[in-house]
């Protein structure tokens, strides 16, 4: 039998032609590098080319667009149903019920449906945590950014803010076999339907040491008044052994080449609106990382400041990660499909051999 790997680390679990993470060529989303699709493409575009395959025409693109926007809406059921969910509860419980909802109401189980499935569901996850908030709306008009901030409670949505969501989005999108992402491909392994994979993988997201560094992250910037009290308090953090949210990563070793795009969207956020305090905290802690642990800060770091600097409240950080990812997610449950064969890895046995039955009554 193979030795066991705790985590999985190192094991190559499948194949797949959605992107490629590390191994010599930082980020790239079907041979795309992540670096020319943040800066010369919007969000709907990358979408179309995970979920679709290829870069969409401008023809395609603008009937995406439209189409997008015309599904935004929720069925009636799922929307009073989000309505009626606390305000207390966990923006990530209520994006779970309402995806595992849209699918009870209209599920999905023919693959051949399941790329139109995945793009009515892109289209309505926003107005899913908008129904819970009480926000207006279903088919509002203007990009997903602009829906998603509109429907988060952010503002004011200018062209920059949007522009700038748009990107983080993009940054989100995928991300290779990473936890949720597994999930999913493993629940559709079982020929289960398209919303109950992307349930898998929502509530897969939902732990902390998955989704949430970005919250973890602004908590951080924010218990500090000011760069240098920022390095004192890392600095005692890590004689304490503490673990500081948003550095390092499982695949990246000399950085996460997400990080610089997204660090210099907070630098024009911080130019265009102040909040250059934050950011001169988040820059020194950064510093105090890599001379003290030689880790780099990931795309969670200085999101936690652009989510900040757009007006995001910061337990809907999570949740704007979702909406993205689920392009990703999606397209890896459409690739599994394509050439399935049931997810069922082995287990190491490590517990006792060789136990004798005792009867109840000599127990």
């Amino acid at each position: 039998m193979a030795e066991a790997s705790a985590g999985l680390s190192g094991v190559v679990a499948g194949r797949s032609a959605i992107a490629t993470v590390g191994k010599g060529h930082g980020l790239r989303y079907r041979g795309y590098a992540i670096e020319e699709l943040a800066g010369g493409a919007c969000f709907e575009e990358v979408a179309w080319l995970l979920i679709h395959g290829n870069l969409p025409t401008a023809a395609e693109l603008d009937a995406y667009r439209e189409r997008l926007a015309e599904r935004r809406a929720l069925p009636a059921a799922v929307r009073d149903m989000m309505r009626r969910l606390p305000d207390h509860a966990h923006p990530m419980d209520v994006l779970r019920t309402g995806c595992s909802a849209l699918g009870a109401v209209a599920p999905v189980v023919d693959s051949a449906a399941m790329v139109d499935a995945a793009d009515t569901l892109l289209a309505q996850l926003p107005t899913v945590i908008g129904a819970w908030r009480g926000a207006a709306g279903g088919a509002a008009a203007g990009s997903l950014a602009a829906h998603t901030l509109v429907q988060l409670g952010a503002g004011p949505v200018t062209p920059e803010a949007e522009r700038t969501l748009d990107v983080a989005m993009t940054l989100y999108a995928e991300h290779e076999f990473n936890a949720s992402t597994f999930a999913a491909r493993t629940a559709a392994s079982t020929l289960t339907d398209f919303h109950s994979a992307i349930t898998a993988a929502i509530g897969t997201l939902r732990g902390p040491l998955h989704g949430g560094a970005n919250e973890a992250a602004l908590d951080l910037i924010r218990s500090f008044d000011d760069p240098d009290a920022a390095e004192e308090g890392v600095m005692r953090a890590l004689a304490e052994k503490r673990l500081i949210m948003g550095f390092g990563h499982r695949v990246y070793r000399d950085g996460d080449p997400r990080s610089p795009i997204i660090e210099a969207c907070a630098a024009r956020l911080v130019a265009a609106h102040g909040g250059a305090e934050m950011l001169a905290i988040a820059r020194r802690i950064e510093s105090v990382m890599r001379r003290e642990k030689g880790l780099f800060p990931n795309l969670d770091f200085y999101s936690a400041v652009v989510f900040d600097q757009l007006g995001i409240e910061q337990r809907l950080f999570t949740p704007v990660f979702v909406i993205a990812r689920l392009t990703g997610w999606a397209a890896h449950v459409i690739e599994q499909l394509a050439d399935n064969k049931l997810i069922r890895p082995t287990a190491d046995y490590i517990g006792p051999d060789d136990r004798p039955f005792v009867p109840l009554s000599e127990r």
